[in-house]
């Protein structure tokens, strides 16, 4: 007989899943109060063969290591009866440091994991047995450890530094301040918690005039400094990839918002770094096969893709988009046989935002201010993670390594955000923002985050007052878990009814924790059992904690000169390097992550007609009406760093630079950086070669005129690995990150690299040589593809440097040049390829002899050539008209940077031809190779690890749909406008009737409101904030004021129970709130829009395409076929139709931003299909280059059938829409606009013509008035 086994998986019971928080939110929505939670599980029903043997219990282990990840879900034995675990809350326990010592405490250190060292251990036995004169808590030496462990001290950076017995004469924070004593500027925030702050603009800024109810926005303008802010969570993605870097994400977003005394989240910036990725039956001849990996660290293949998925969905849900990034995978031996690899990832985060400048400065506390903690409830979540990230990955028992994994909702911290920025936006007299400080809270718990934020005041804290998600949480893990989503506030007591009011507005959790005293102890007591598990001395335990002492000897590494094969040719050698994860496509990173969301983004990662992510700069704006913004960039260069700390920071400050140079910035001396350092700096030889790559930063920036603000380190840098004779210890290479911001002054000037021009006749390439054409292949692409490192130095000039950076602004400044790119990650060749591929156009190099001559007979006979094509000196590249030649040559010659005019773009006039990308030296050909193959290789890494992150069949036609389209001539997306359009309506017009108001209506977990928002008040509407508890609650009714409604995009409830459905529930399940949705659609005057989120609801009510469909046959919108979310930037056309916001724009062909996760049109009855096709209600199709509706991908992102985006009604007066017009209002929201729309539209500062979608609506209100 057939054996049959059941195996039933699900989340640990240890603490409710976001899943169970959303969709018991969405119970209480529907009035269903009863449910307090919901999990799933996964049941797998395996069947054997008849006769096949018994299913052992190893196949069983196999089985199950296969279908759940250990570190967040388990094994149900039997099917789950109860949520209740019978886990008894753990009592607090004294420490006996009285009576045994030290002893006492070491053991107490080891059992809990607290990262004590000698110095610890000694300096708090003292501070008890001599000062306090009393035993310890478990909970106080818990809340200690993590305070002041490694990860929220800094203790390496703050420390005195002996190298080869000599004292170092500044300690690595003064080193790294003092590039900012040089160079203030315009500092307004630096080396502060949470970010730092540069001067900005005065803004038209649009706010609701309440935030506690549903009101009207308004504009006024405001001074609004920039923010920015990096951090690292690399143990916990480590340990567990997708909730480590979720909650990475999250942490470091509330980082962002907590500036001052509270600011705004734009943008996020993001980066990876893994060991060996060893792809199944994708070999790469530079990864080792031998190489072995520890159990208790995720293998990197999964933490590259896991983590950037944990990243990305935090992003998408939260509405974060990120706009700039990178990614790397390293693994080798070094000269001295030493493995060096990231076991331990990097999970880099960064973000740029802005605040209103009187909130600069946190406030100070005050003796009877309220202690309040704002944010999801308490759980047993990321219990030691502070000092866990302080060790040693494999140095942790494997049951803390499960302690510290944490659990990220995004749904959570959107609401804080959103309770954050309601009292940022709040006016009242010259200032309403009841905040007098914020913290997030983040390592070490409640502990560290309300002990910083009443400093040196001190406070009592009621335990009992924290909102619990499990009621058997100990005092311990109440006071110490790093449960996410949480802020902590210091308000007035006359402030609290606001923030009550706006936290139930915002469903948002909130908690009076505490009251500060001023006698500079923090008292933890729990009312409930009468205990004190904590009452330390502030002084004792924050401020006065002595330096420690770092003695360090030098190492000195052993290396090799470079060694290729003698007869290496240019394509043999690109075929490796466009294949290494940091040079190749970062394709399968950019479509799952958000990059348009706020609707503030003018530049991402991704350019040309083909989408293909290649930008060197992100850049946002201030605000929706005006050219003003920000920019940032990053620069990273470790494995140069093997070689040359010093070289590392040289090039790591360049490439920061000559990424951000392509945006029109305020000026060099404007920059400000925030440098995060990821290093194994307490291991043999490694804090010594920290210490030069400091030093050689800060000349470096010194000298340029710029400087560090801010920035944060990760110094465990190693994890133990199986090796051939036991465990080794595998250090990362020492890595830099240098986060650049500045103040952008124009917006829509910033250069992409995509070629735009034609031929010899109307186009020059320019290349810019920073390198003095010293031509180093140390640590570079072509010596890691060739399994080696090196030896070879960069040259340095950063006066050249300065120069060059200053001459490209001006080019920019004055639109002298119509394509840029900066020379990195392999080499110029790699530079000059993502030019044309970037640009879908061939081009034709000519180098000078003389280049290549100089290096032809170096020392380690690696060939000239290959050093000038493959050499990551500084430098760039770029097009220009060859009207502007002169121009652009002078600019150069006049600022003393070496330049070479090099060749032109060339299109094949042969429509069966492909173009090639050709390079010469004088008159011999080395490189000779068409488009579509260079592409195949560029693509290859990133189209495999897509096909293990989505659906297999649709990466594969993507990858073979990206080989056809990339042919040259600027092939891609041919746009029609079909009508003339224009920024105003005739005033006349809008003569004819008061101001129609619209509702901008979102829902928990919305995120397109602002922007709605935006495209509706540019269009003349008076625009209302209206949160569907509003509704819900009864202060506020959808009357006959008003005209329009707008449902956001967004993930309502995490997209929980399948998206909108939780919304739909909200409404269709409370009458009052049912009954005024039907009143105003039944109107005549009225119309609505849907966009994404609110087009999947706009489905569900019924609303489209008409009334009265059975719920069973009601078209929907389902999951993406590709199984994930999707971001592109994808073509539509416009049909006739009744449509009312699409009158006059029949026959149009638009790029338009579209971005979800299920947004394939459902029909489950062909009729309804056949007729929504007959009456024209389908009137926005996805389309192919070629303007016909498609199914296929990515054209089709979702797979929606016969390429249908969206729904209206009959009469025309109802619209659903899956992609963001929104998103693309504005031409420079756009990220390619080809220039027969740039001139139609009036240029990037106009709006774009979808703006034609928000006037129809204004007309059609003048004209049923």
């Amino acid at each position: 007989q057939q054996q049959i086994i059941i195996v039933e998986v699900g989340p640990r019971m240890n603490f409710t899943t976001t899943y169970s928080t959303n969709a018991t939110s969405i119970c209480q929505a529907c009035r269903l109060e009863c449910i307090n939670r919901i999990e799933r599980s996964r049941r797998y029903r395996v069947a054997l063969a008849p006769g096949a043997p018994a299913w052992s219990p190893e196949q069983h282990r196999l089985f199950v290591e296969e279908v759940h990840d250990r570190m967040t879900e388990c094994v149900y034995p039997a099917p789950l009866t109860t949520f209740d675990l019978g886990i008894v809350p753990n009592p607090i326990t004294f420490i006996p440091l009285l009576e045994e010592g030290r002893a006492a405490l070491e053991r107490v250190n080891k059992q809990m994991g607290l990262a004590f060292d000698e110095h610890d251990l000694s300096l708090y036995t003292e501070l008890f047995v001599e000062h306090l004169k009393r035993n310890p808590s478990d909970v106080e030496c818990f809340d200690i450890g993590q305070s002041n462990s490694e990860h929220s001290r800094h203790w390496f950076f703050n420390g005195k530094l002996v190298i080869d017995g000599v004292p170092a004469p500044k300690t690595l924070f003064e080193i790294v301040k003092n590039t900012l004593k040089s160079n203030p500027n315009n500092s307004l925030i630096a080396f502060c918690d949470n970010s730092s702050a540069i001067k900005g603009f005065k803004t038209k800024v649009m706010t609701p005039e309440s935030s506690v109810d549903s009101s009207m926005y308004r504009v006024g303008e405001r001074e609004q400094p920039i923010i920015f802010t990096a951090e690292t969570h690399n143990f916990p993605s480590g340990v567990a990839p997708f909730p480590g870097a979720e909650t990475g994400t999250g942490g470091r977003i509330r980082d962002t918002h907590a500036t001052g005394r509270g600011s705004l989240v734009v943008a996020g910036t993001v980066g990876y770094c893994v060991g060996n990725l060893n792809i199944d039956d994708y070999p790469l001849p530079w990864e080792s096969p031998d190489f072995k990996y520890p159990t208790n660290l995720a293998h990197p293949l999964k933490i590259e893709i896991e983590a950037s998925n944990g990243a990305s969905d935090y992003g998408n849900k939260f509405g974060e988009p990120v706009i700039t990034g990178f990614t790397r995978s390293f693994g080798m031996r070094s000269g001295d046989g030493e493995r060096r690899e990231w076991i331990k990832p990097i999970m880099f985060s960064g973000g740029i935002g802005s605040m209103d400048e009187r909130h600069l400065k946190k406030g100070t506390p005050e003796t009877g201010m309220l202690v309040v903690k704002a944010g999801g409830p308490a759980y047993r979540i990321g219990m030691g993670g502070g000092a866990a990230s302080s060790m040693v990955g494999g140095d942790n028992s494997a049951e803390l390594d499960f302690s510290a994994v944490q659990r990220g909702d995004a749904e959570m911290g959107q609401k804080l955000n959103r309770v954050i920025r309601a009292c940022v936006e709040r006016e009242m007299g010259s200032d309403g923002n009841p905040i007098i400080s914020v913290h997030d809270q983040g390592a070490g718990g409640a502990g560290n985050v309300l002990k910083e934020i009443v400093d040196p005041l001190g406070a009592v804290i009621h335990l009992d007052r924290i909102h619990k998600g499990d009621p058997t949480l100990s005092a311990m893990e109440l006071w110490g878990a790093e449960y996410q989503e949480q802020d902590a506030l210091l308000v007035h007591p006359s402030q609290r009814g606001y923030l009550e009011q706006v936290s139930k507005r915002e469903r948002l959790p909130i908690a009076f924790v505490g009251d500060v005293t001023g006698d500079g102890r923090a008292v933890v007591i729990d009312n409930k059992t009468g205990e004190k598990p904590v009452d330390l001395p502030l002084e004792r335990v924050l401020q006065k904690m002595p330096p420690k002492t770092f003695v360090m000897d030098r190492v000195k590494p052993t290396l090799h000169s470079l060694s290729l094969p003698s007869d290496l040719k240019v394509s043999t050698a690109l075929q490796r390097v466009l294949r290494l994860l940091s040079v190749g496509s970062k394709r399968f990173l950019t479509s799952k992550v958000d990059r348009a969301v706020t609707g503030l983004i003018a530049r991402q990662q991704c350019v040309g007609p083909l989408h293909t992510p290649l930008s060197n700069v992100g850049v946002i704006a201030s605000g929706y009406f005006g050219v003003t913004g920000a920019a940032t960039s990053i620069g990273e260069q470790p494995i140069k760093g093997l070689i040359s700390p010093s070289a590392m920071a040289y090039l790591t400050v360049g490439e920061a630079l000559t990424n951000l140079m392509w945006a029109a910035c305020s000026s060099l001396e404007d920059i400000k950086c925030s440098g995060n350092w990821m290093w194994a700096a307490k291991l043999k030889g490694e804090g010594p070669r920290l210490y030069d790559a400091a030093v050689a930063m800060h000349d470096t920036m010194v000298a340029l005129g710029i400087a560090i603000d801010g920035g944060k380190d990760s110094l465990s840098m190693a994890a133990r690995a199986p090796g051939n004779e036991g465990d080794e210890l595998v250090k990362a290479p020492g890595a830099l990150v240098v986060s650049t911001y500045v103040p952008c002054v124009d917006i829509t000037a910033t250069i992409t690299p995509d070629l735009k021009l034609e031929s010899a006749q109307d186009s020059a390439i320019i290349y810019i040589d920073l390198g003095n054409n010293n031509n180093f292949l140390g640590g570079t692409a072509i010596a890691h593809v060739y399994g080696q490192i090196g030896n070879d130095q960069p040259h340095e000039d950063v006066q050249l440097l300065k120069r060059a950076f200053n001459a490209v602004q001006t080019l920019v400044k004055e639109r002298l040049i119509t394509a840029g790119h900066d020379r990195s990650d392999g080499g110029l060749i790699t530079t000059l390829i993502e030019m044309s591929l970037s640009g879908n156009r061939g081009m034709h190099i000519k180098l000078p002899t003389d280049l290549v001559a100089v290096h032809s007979e170096a020392s380690d006979g690696v060939d000239g050539l290959i050093r000038l094509l493959f050499t990551e000196e500084l430098g760039a590249v770029v097009e220009c008209k060859k009207a502007n030649l002169a121009r652009v040559t002078q600019v150069l010659k006049d600022a003393q940077v070496p330049h070479y005019e090099i060749g032109h773009t060339a299109v094949s006039r042969d429509a069966n031809q492909a173009d090639r990308v050709v390079v010469m030296v004088g008159e011999k050909v080395v490189l000779d190779e068409p488009l579509p193959t260079i592409s195949y290789w560029w693509e290859e890494t990133s189209y495999r690890l897509e096909r293990l992150q989505s659906n297999p069949a649709n990466a594969d036609n993507e990858f073979k749909e990206l080989q056809k389209r990339v042919t040259g001539r600027g092939n891609g997306p041919k746009y029609t406008v079909s009508f003339k359009p224009s920024p105003t309506i005739d005033q006349a017009l809008l003569n004819k009737t008061p101001t129609p108001r619209v509702a901008i209506i979102r829902e928990e977990g919305s995120n397109g409101d602002r922007e709605m928002a935006a495209a509706f008040m540019s269009a003349d509407f008076e625009v209302w904030d209206v949160a569907m508890s509003d509704l819900l609650d009864g202060r506020f009714r959808l009357d006959e004021r008003f005209r329009g409604v707008a449902f956001v995009g967004g993930f309502s409830y995490g997209d929980v129970l399948d998206s909108a459905k939780g919304w739909a529930g909200s409404i269709r399940f409370n009458e009052n709130v049912a009954k005024q949705f039907d009143h105003f659609y039944n109107r005549k005057d009225t119309f609505s829009l849907g966009l994404c989120n609110g087009c999947q609801l706009m489905a569900l009510l019924g609303w489209v395409p008409w009334r009265g469909i059975e719920d069973s046959k009601q078209p929907r919108f389902i999951h993406n076929a590709s199984g994930r979310f999707e971001s592109r930037w994808i073509t539509v056309s416009i049909a006739p139709s009744n449509a009312v916001m699409l009158r006059g724009m029949e026959g149009s062909v638009l790029g338009c931003w579209s971005q979800h996760g299920e947004g394939r049109a459902y029909f489950p009855e062909a009729s309804t299909l056949a007729e929504i096709k007959q009456l024209g209600l389908a009137p926005v199709r996805y389309v192919d280059d070629s303007c016909q509706p498609t199914e296929s991908y990515p054209h089709n992102p979702s797979g929606t059938p016969e390429g249908i985006a969206g729904l209206c009604s009959k009469d025309g007066r109802h619209l659903a829409l899956m992609p963001h017009p929104e998103r693309s209002f504005m031409s420079w929201q756009w990220p390619w606009m080809p220039e027969n729309v740039q001139s139609q539209v009036g240029g990037l500062s106009q709006p774009s013509p979808w703006f034609r979608m928000f006037q129809n609506a204004r007309i059609f209100c003048s004209d049923t008035c």
